[in-house]
């Protein structure tokens, strides 16, 4: 599988982006789908994840009800529509896949996407 991340911008404060990321090689339907992002610090943070097998969908406390994660298994892709954008959501942004169940954990995930940098202004 190949992902491919897309979408990423320079914005000003409160305005929206959505980041795309979409699969080659295999169809992802039934793995579990993630964006995790990474600022200054050394390590992926998972910002939000819809499982495979519910579809059931997790956002790190930071992003709650500003960013929505989406599938769409006919197109490969998955979707991070992110509204309201904070200084503090600047960061490279990765999609990530992998077999089974949601998990909040980098190591967990077998596929990732190159990262797309979003930035934050104020």
């Amino acid at each position: 599988v190949q992902l491919q991340a897309s979408g990423g911008g320079f914005v000003q404060i409160g305005n929206s982006l959505r980041l795309s990321c979409a699969a080659s090689g295999r169809t992802f339907s039934g793995y579990s789908l993630a964006w995790f992002r990474q600022g200054s610090g050394p390590e992926r943070e998972i910002v939000s994840g819809i499982s495979g097998p519910t579809e059931r969908t997790y956002y790190t406390n930071s992003v709650k009800g500003r960013f929505t994660i989406s599938r769409d298994n006919a197109e490969n892709t998955v979707y991070l529509q992110m509204n309201s954008l904070k200084p503090e959501d600047t960061a490279v942004y990765y999609c990530a896949a992998r077999s089974g169940g949601y998990s909040y954990r980098a190591a967990d995930y077998e596929y990732w996407g190159q990262g797309t940098q979003v930035t934050v202004s104020s």
